[in-house]
């Protein structure tokens, strides 16, 4: 009984567990594309970003204040080649329950420009995708106005 009691326990984290799924460029236009409804909020962050972890909580507390209104992925831009350095930080983080992705291209800025033309590859950066096709990028640390500009209106 006690061995069943663990296992469903354990079932949880196991299930988030080895989560992490590899971003080449051919996925990329699925990832950008404007979701059905809400927004899409796609926070770009690498192990070696000293504000990714304050970024990315604040992302995750948004998005459980309006579950059904944005949807929150999570990608590293560190090569999949670290993927156990990756799980490792977003548990730290307390990041398991969303979507994780880490680059997975031989040419990193490639995917870069992919992701945001705009964008010069600095993190952390959170592209929003609105069910409108509009879209907006936040690079560095998010400020409180730029998190109130991401809270859906009711």
């Amino acid at each position: 009984m006690k061995r069943w009691l663990a296992i469903l326990l354990l079932a949880p984290a196991l299930a988030t567990a080895g989560s992490l799924k590899p971003l080449a460029a051919a996925d990329v236009p699925a990832l950008l594309a404007p979701p059905a409804h809400g927004e899409r909020l796609i926070a770009l962050w690498a192990l070696d970003c000293a504000y990714c972890e304050p970024n990315l909580q604040a992302l995750a507390r948004l998005q459980q204040a309006h579950p059904e209104a944005i949807e929150l992925v999570t990608v590293a831009t560190d090569d999949m080649t670290h993927e156990a350095a990756i799980e490792k930080r977003l548990a730290a983080a307390g990041m398991t329950a969303w979507p994780a992705r880490a680059y997975a291209d031989a040419t990193p800025e490639r995917l870069n420009y992919l992701l945001d033309p705009e964008w010069g590859g600095e993190t952390p950066r959170v592209l929003v995708i609105r069910a409108d096709g509009s879209r907006h990028g936040y690079s560095g640390e998010l400020t409180t106005k730029q998190l109130q500009a991401l809270t859906p209106n009711p």
